[in-house]
C-alpha cells in the first residue's frame, strides 16, 4: 500500500494532516485505511486484498447491507493513531475495502444521492402527519441506494417506530434514524456567520465543546442573546477561542469583588478592558456611575492604601504622587564632578614623578647671554 498523496491539501474539516507521510517505513506499517463519506461521517477499513490506495481514490467497502462508497482520506502510520482516537479497541471487528469504485458503482451513488433532498422534504410530511416532535435534518443514502440514514433533532425522546414502517413503505429502503444536536445540523447545512467567513462547525470543528454564558462574562461580552447566538440558536463557539488569554490574563488584575475606598466615595468593579490594561470603577455596584477609570498597578496600590487604613483622596493619582515617581527622578543624581576625579587620575598616571606639575606654570626659558 502506498502512501502517496498523503500530504495533499485539505478540502473538508475532517481530512487531517499526514505529518508521517515523508516517512518510507509509515506507508506499510498497517493495512487499515480512513475512509470518509458525506459530511461528517467516516470510518477505518482493512484492506486485506492489499490494494494499492492513495489518499482521494473512491473505493466501495463492506456495508450492511450491500456496499457504501467513500474517499480514502488517510493510509499509512497515523491510521492507528487515529484509531487510538477513535478508542476502536484492536480485537474490534473492522469491516474490509473491496475494491477500487468503479463507474457502474459511481453511477448508482450519484442516483442515490439525487434522491437525497426529494427523500428529506417527503419524510419531514410523513413525520408531521404522524404528530412527531422531531426535525428530519439531512438525509444520507448509502453507495449502493439500499440504504438511508435519516438524522433528526428532537428535544425529547421520540417514538419512532411508526415511521420507521412509514418510511421504508414509502421508499422501499432499509431505515436508519440517527439522532443530532442543533450544532451538528448547523454543520451539516452550512452558512455563512456574522464574522462574513464560513460557519466553524461547518468549516472545521468535528468535535463540539459546550459553550456557557460564562465565558461571555469573562471577556466583558454583553450577554445580549440576539449576538451571543448563532444559526444554531446555541451559544456561538467561537466564544470558546480566547477564553483561556483571558483568563491568563487576569490574574495579572486584583479580584473584582475588592472594592476602592477613597475618602468621598467607595468604587466597585464596572469593566476590565485587558487590551489596555485598564479598569474601570463605578460608585454603583449595578450601573456605570461617576466612573473612573485607573491602570491595574494604580488598583493595587490603592488596595494596599486600603488595608493599612489609608484612603486616597482620589482614584487617580495626584500631583504629588506622580512627582515622587520614576518617571520624574532628577537625571543629575550623581555629582557633576566626577569627570574631574577621572583626569586627576589620567594626569598622575602619565607623570608619577611629577607631584607638581599641575600647580606649576610654564613660562619660556631665558637665554644664557643677554649682552
Amino acid at each position: 500500500m502506498n502512501a502517496k498523496g498523503c500530504c495533499k491539501k485539505h478540502v473538508n474539516k475532517l481530512n487531517n494532516y499526514d505529518y508521517l507521510c515523508d516517512i518510507p517505513e509509515s506507508e506499510y506499517a498497517t493495512d487499515y485505511v480512513e475512509v470518509q463519506f458525506k459530511n461528517t461521517r467516516k470510518g477505518y477499513y482493512l484492506n486485506s486484498n492489499k490494494i494499492e490506495l492513495i489518499k482521494g481514490d473512491v473505493v466501495a467497502v463492506e456495508s450492511n447491507p450491500g456496499h457504501d462508497i467513500g474517499t480514502v482520506t488517510m493510509t499509512g502510520r497515523l491510521v492507528l493513531l487515529q484509531m487510538t482516537k477513535a478508542r476502536i479497541r484492536p480485537d474490534a471487528e473492522v469491516r474490509r475495502v473491496y475494491r477500487k469504485a468503479k463507474p457502474t458503482d459511481l453511477e448508482k451513488f450519484e442516483e442515490a444521492k439525487a434522491k437525497e433532498h426529494e427523500t428529506m422534504i417527503r419524510s419531514r410530511r410523513i413525520a408531521e402527519n404522524l404528530g412527531l416532535q422531531m426535525k428530519i435534518g439531512d438525509v444520507e443514502y448509502q453507495g449502493d441506494g439500499n440504504k438511508a440514514i435519516f438524522y433528526y433533532i428532537a428535544d425529547e425522546r421520540v417514538d419512532f417506530r411508526q415511521l420507521i414502517k412509514d418510511l421504508a413503505e414509502a421508499f422501499h429502503i432499509r431505515i436508519e434514524m440517527k439522532q443530532i444536536g442543533a450544532r451538528q445540523e448547523a454543520g451539516r447545512i452550512g452558512g455563512i456567520g456574522p464574522c462574513g467567513r464560513e460557519l466553524c462547525c461547518s468549516g472545521w470543528i468535528s468535535s463540539f465543546v459546550s459553550v456557557s454564558t460564562g465565558a461571555a462574562r469573562i471577556q466583558d461580552i454583553s450577554l445580549n442573546p440576539q449576538k451571543l447566538a448563532g444559526q444554531c440558536a446555541k451559544l456561538k463557539c467561537c466564544l470558546n477561542y480566547e477564553i483561556d488569554a483571558y483568563v491568563e490574563a487576569q490574574r495579572q488584575y486584583p479580584a473584582r469583588e475588592i472594592p476602592l475606598e477613597t475618602k468621598d466615595n467607595t468604587y466597585y468593579h464596572f469593566k476590565t478592558d485587558v487590551f489596555k490594561n485598564q479598569m474601570t470603577y463605578s460608585t454603583d455596584k449595578n450601573f456605570a456611575a461617576n466612573t473612573v477609570t485607573i491602570t491595574s498597578q494604580r488598583a493595587y496600590e490603592i488596595i494596599g492604601m486600603n488595608k493599612k487604613g489609608h484612603k486616597p483622596r482620589n482614584l487617580q493619582p495626584d500631583e504629588n504622587e506622580s512627582k515622587s515617581s520614576k518617571e520624574y527622578q532628577d537625571i543629575l543624581d550623581e555629582s557633576v564632578s566626577r569627570f574631574d576625579h577621572f583626569k586627576k587620575k589620567k594626569n598622575k598616571k602619565l607623570r608619577p614623578n611629577d607631584d607638581n606639575h599641575a600647580n606649576r606654570k610654564s613660562y619660556p626659558e631665558a637665554p644664557e647671554n643677554m649682552n
